[in-house]
């Protein structure tokens, strides 16, 4: 039969870090310090992902905005409506026959 250890299950003389709850044990100063060390150094790890993400997001949303922005512009100049009623309008004034009452 094969040893324990081989097929992936912990030793026993291999020691694992225990959970700990600081408002419920006396911890002394060096131990609240490195758990502070070891805090400081997840959060420093972690900020530069969510910098990364931010950054990305903060691209694809101005990317959103600025495709928004210039469609709009792109849409309201191909608009002609005004000219064309500008040009039907005076065009029925030239065409309409004069009468004493113009």
């Amino acid at each position: 039969m094969a040893d324990k250890s081989s097929q992936g299950e912990p030793k026993p003389e291999a020691q694992f870090a225990k959970r700990i709850d600081p408002a419920k044990e006396v911890l002394t100063r060096e131990q609240l310090q490195f758990i502070r060390q070891v805090e400081l150094a997840q959060w420093k790890k972690k900020a530069v992902q969510l910098r990364g993400r931010n950054v990305a997001t903060g691209l694809a949303i101005g990317a959103v905005v600025l495709g928004i922005y210039g469609y709009t512009f792109y849409s309201v100049s191909q608009e002609r409506v005004m000219d064309e009623i500008d040009e039907e309008a005076r065009a029925a004034k030239l065409q309409a026959p004069k009468t004493g009452a113009n």
